[in-house]
């Protein structure tokens, strides 16, 4: 059977194949230890030679790095540990010129302690109109000395801090160094309309929402109860989260973007529930994306991954918005690590030494195979810096060495995101893997990410790396990403499949193997399925079959 090309129709970012980057962890051009511009400027070749369509760049802004620059003191320029503004501007233009488009992270819900707006706010008196750009309030009790409410910090502890010598408080859902903005107060609506212009004009070809659905609070902050507030691993529901309001910024964002060419903006809007809720988000006045958390935190097994799709795809295209599929990023353990997990697909809040360890083969071998169900789904996707190497986590790393701000906020028991922020290892047998040109790594290598180093890779048909590259080159040619999902009667309840054009997938998620039918092997998950009739456990093949199995009802 012939694999067809497909010219393109469809807006690019509805089948948008995008690497998020890193920049602290992805290339160090001078030598200091941490990514930069110019780093991420010299591998864009190997980008362009992966195949993807546009990379998202994690915060660069000025900012103290309490966490990871989501911590912002200047919206409108470049942290000096990335580089410049100049370097930011020749990464925009040599990206395009490979064809490569640009996203960045903008990070509306708040902003560092030290950005001027919250300096000149703690210096103003209480209830002046510097302070109406966040959310102070005065303490209960008899001396101001409880918190102005029950909200806790998706860090730990209250989501108050009291002002020296005052008996208000001020609002951080995050880090005691992310302060929430009053999106409420008309001046940072505005404010944010000229942050948008300033990016848009510059060039860049999209905006990724950061916690999109928590700018607009309930209306005087009430305390969280049981029938008010739910939170779950599947469900952050709350007077902080997905309030009606926050439709009103989206729209007015998606008319200011409108008056751009062919620009998109992502949500990040975690475990926003029921799905009803999260396609207000994508109604086509509003932003195009939203992740799919669901399957990115998706359990191991075809009931599972079927269910969620079937719900994405029918709820998306009730607003003809596409979904968005991710299976990493640098929020969440990486796939390769979870997926080895004693129940793979566990969401762990980081792994150390005293946790259990994956099975890194069999975690690898289950990401192979899940690449494969994700490439072959019609819509954007996006991928994590090191996935295409099948990185995993770092899972033994010491606490003297650790970063994030939820490991000391929780006094260390939330272990963290380090473990998935590791420095890229770009050459096994280099000073920290290639990563930096001196020896230097803001955060330690594990010693076996010199087997997952990229120049290895590159030699090797059987990498995971030829295995991506070879996948979004098939996605490309066959315009999956803009085509449409068929599924086929299963001979196995843990065993999907199902058709896109003119590819046919089998994936099997247990361990005994399948009989195939005949067909011309596409791609596979693991060396060895094009030499025979069967399909191992915890793998994947792309066939073009002659006859296609029966349609499911």
């Amino acid at each position: 059977m012939t694999l067809l090309t497909t010219q393109r129709t469809a807006p690019w970012w509805r089948d948008n194949l995008c690497y998020e980057i890193f920049p602290r962890s992805f290339a160090d051009s001078n030598g200091d230890g941490v990514g930069d511009f110019k780093g991420i400027t010299a591998h864009l070749k190997y980008l362009a030679n992966l195949g993807i369509n546009s990379i998202w760049l994690t915060p660069f802004y000025p900012s103290p790095q309490a966490d990871a620059g989501y911590d912002v003191s200047d919206y409108c320029d470049v942290d000096p540990v990335f580089g410049t503004l100049d370097d930011f501007d020749i990464l925009l233009k040599e990206a395009h010129a490979y064809g490569i488009r640009v996203i960045i992270d903008l990070v509306p819900n708040h902003t560092s302690d030290q950005h001027p707006w919250f300096k000149r706010a703690l210096a103003a008196a209480p209830g002046s109109a510097e302070r109406e750009w966040y959310h102070f309030r005065d303490g209960l009790g008899e001396n101001n000395e409880l918190p102005p409410n029950n909200w806790t910090s998706l860090f730990g502890g209250s989501a108050w801090k009291r002002v020296p010598g005052e008996k208000q408080w001020y609002l951080h859902l995050f880090s005691t160094h992310q302060i929430d903005l009053n999106w409420d107060n008309p001046a940072v609506r505005d404010a944010f309309d000229d942050i948008l212009k300033f990016w848009l004009d510059r060039g860049v070809d999209g905006l990724r929402i950061d916690a999109a659905n928590n700018l607009v609070k309930a209306a005087g902050l009430p305390d969280v109860t049981p029938e008010n507030s739910t939170m779950t691993d599947q469900q952050y529901r709350g007077p902080m989260f997905d309030q009606d309001g926050v439709h009103d910024i989206y729209r007015r964002w998606r008319k200011l973007v409108n008056t751009y060419d062919d620009r998109v903006m992502v949500a990040e809007a975690f475990h926003v529930q029921p799905i009803s809720r999260l396609v207000n988000y994508v109604r086509s006045d509003e932003l195009q994306q939203a992740f799919n958390f669901d399957y990115q935190l998706s359990q191991w097994g075809a009931t599972n991954y079927r269910a969620i799709i079937d719900k994405y795809l029918t709820n998306m295209g009730t607003v003809n918005a596409p979904c968005s599929w991710v299976t990493s990023s640098h929020d969440q353990v990486r796939i390769a690590t979870r997926l080895g997990l004693t129940t793979p697909g566990a969401t762990p809040m980081g792994l150390d030494s005293t946790t259990e360890q994956p099975n890194e083969q069999l975690g690898l071998d289950r990401a192979r195979a899940l690449i494969m169900l994700t490439m072959i789904l019609p819509g954007a996707l996006y991928l994590y810096q090191g996935e295409e190497l099948g990185l995993p986590n770092h899972t033994t790393m010491e606490p003297r060495f650790r970063q994030d701000p939820r490991f000391f906020d929780s006094n260390g028991t939330m272990i963290g995101r380090d473990g998935q922020r590791i420095p890229m290892p770009w050459k096994a047998k280099a000073p920290a893997f290639g990563f930096s040109p001196s020896d230097k790594s803001w955060l330690p290598q594990p010693d076996s990410y010199a087997g997952y180093a990229a120049d290895l890779q590159e030699k090797d048909k059987h990498s995971t790396l030829s295995l991506y590259r070879r996948l979004i080159a098939l996605r490309t040619q066959n315009a999956l990403g803009t085509g449409s999902l068929q599924w086929f009667d299963s001979p196995r309840n843990d065993v999907l499949v199902a058709r896109n054009g003119s590819v046919c997938i089998y994936i099997n998620f247990g361990y005994a193997p399948l009989d195939l039918p005949a067909g011309r092997v596409i791609a596979q998950s693991r060396p060895g399925i094009d030499k025979g009739t069967q399909l191992p456990g915890n793998s994947a093949v792309w066939l073009a079959l002659d006859e296609m199995p029966h349609t499911q009802a």
